[in-house]
């Protein structure tokens, strides 16, 4: 199953104004481009997921200007972009009783697709049942390098 698991960082931040800017501008000085982005927040803290084209030097970046950082598999399917698309998706997931904890999606250049990104507890038990219904999964790089 190796470069079908992407890398996507989990960065954990202060929930007050302008905490969102600093990591996303330390990532443009260090030339690492974001391809997904995902944010999650309590009162407290937020977790922004992030996607990059580079996720090791991403997380370097970040950490040597102190923020929290964790790589995180996640996984990433095509799926139809029209209405029912997602729905199909996630019956096959419930029918195989995985336990997803979150997902975000975007579209990109492939007319008529999009990209859903997927974590959860067991990520080989949900690549097995999403290739055993026919889902694609995208290898990492195709999305590090859209």
């Amino acid at each position: 199953m190796i470069g079908m698991k992407i890398k996507q960082l989990s960065i954990f931040l202060q929930n007050r104004m302008g905490s969102l800017s600093k990591p996303l501008e330390v990532l443009t000085d260090a030339d690492v481009n974001i391809r997904a982005m995902c944010m999650a927040d309590t009162s407290e803290f937020g977790i922004l997921r992030l996607v990059v084209d580079n996720p090791e030097k991403g997380k370097e970046a970040l950490e040597e200007n102190n923020f929290l950082v964790k790589i995180t598999e996640i996984i990433g399917v095509e799926m139809n972009d029209a209405p029912g698309g997602l729905t199909s998706v996630l019956k096959i997931i419930k029918d195989n009783e995985i336990d997803l904890e979150y997902l975000y999606a975007f579209t990109h250049e492939k007319a008529g697709k999009a990209i859903l990104l997927l974590h959860a507890d067991d990520i080989d038990g949900l690549i097995s049942a999403l290739k055993k219904n026919d889902i694609v999964i995208v290898s990492a790089e195709e999305v590090y390098n859209l």
